[in-house]
């Protein structure tokens, strides 16, 4: 080895937590490889187990699932999972919880998660409005139409800075601390996933479910935005680490 050459350290990888066995971290997670992190998968739903402490770890991706935050009685990894989260909020490190992830995020903190009053869902791309506060992730963005896909809302703690607001759900993404984000919408969806998902929902009826038609005409006049979007904010929640 030539004398004084030295090695950059590999980037700690991501902890990336899923909620099915077939589970993916689609867009979210093919972007944090693009800058250098290895995805360190857990299905706790599986039985796979969560690692005590996070000093071996860049970060945490909750994501989301079938399941509801107050469904702790129902399913018992998910209690395992609640029980846990603190770990990573004591820890400092970047943590990112999307739509099941960011209402298990705000039920730790004292939020209240819920249904919607008049039982709708929020399926399709609806129009996210960042708050002052959200300039930090959101930029000089007025609006972000975002994919959504979810029957639950949550109250946002005390505790915690509302960084947009929304129609339907009012609260769809708040900050924690300097390095604890919640997002109520899917930014990680890709076209093809969203079109899986979304014939679902038309096949099911569920309430408030926009036509496939009107969700691929939105997606394509806004998904390369919310692509860009997404790999800012990944850049920046990266480097939000508080150890």
């Amino acid at each position: 080895m030539a004398r004084g050459l030295a090695f950059a350290a590999m980037p700690r990888p991501i902890l990336c937590i899923v909620h099915q066995k077939h589970s993916r971290t689609r867009r979210v997670g093919r972007f944090l490889k693009r800058k250098g992190h290895a995805l360190d998968v857990r299905r706790p739903c599986l039985g796979q187990e969560l690692p005590e402490n996070l000093d071996d770890h860049a970060g945490v991706v909750v994501f989301g699932g079938p399941q509801s935050a107050y469904e702790h009685d129902k399913f018992d990894f998910l209690k395992r999972e609640l029980d846990w989260l603190p770990t990573a909020l004591d820890a400092g490190v970047p943590f990112l919880g999307i739509c099941l992830g960011c209402q298990m995020l705000a039920q730790v903190l004292g939020g209240r998660v819920h249904t919607h009053p008049d039982g709708l869902f929020e399926v399709g791309y609806f129009p996210v409005y960042p708050t002052a506060a959200g300039s930090e992730i959101f930029g000089d963005a007025d609006v972000l139409h975002a994919y959504q896909w979810h029957k639950d809302g949550y109250e946002v703690p005390d505790s915690a800075t509302v960084l947009a607001k929304g129609d339907r759900f009012a609260n769809q993404a708040f900050r924690y601390g300097t390095s604890a984000f919640g997002l109520q919408f899917h930014p990680e969806l890709t076209p093809r996933t969203m079109e899986l998902w979304s014939g679902f929902a038309n096949k099911r009826e569920v309430p408030g479910a926009q036509p496939v038609d009107e969700m691929k005409s939105v997606r394509d006049k806004h998904d390369h935005k919310v692509r860009h979007w997404l790999d800012a904010f990944l850049d920046h929640w990266l480097g939000s680490d508080a150890r």
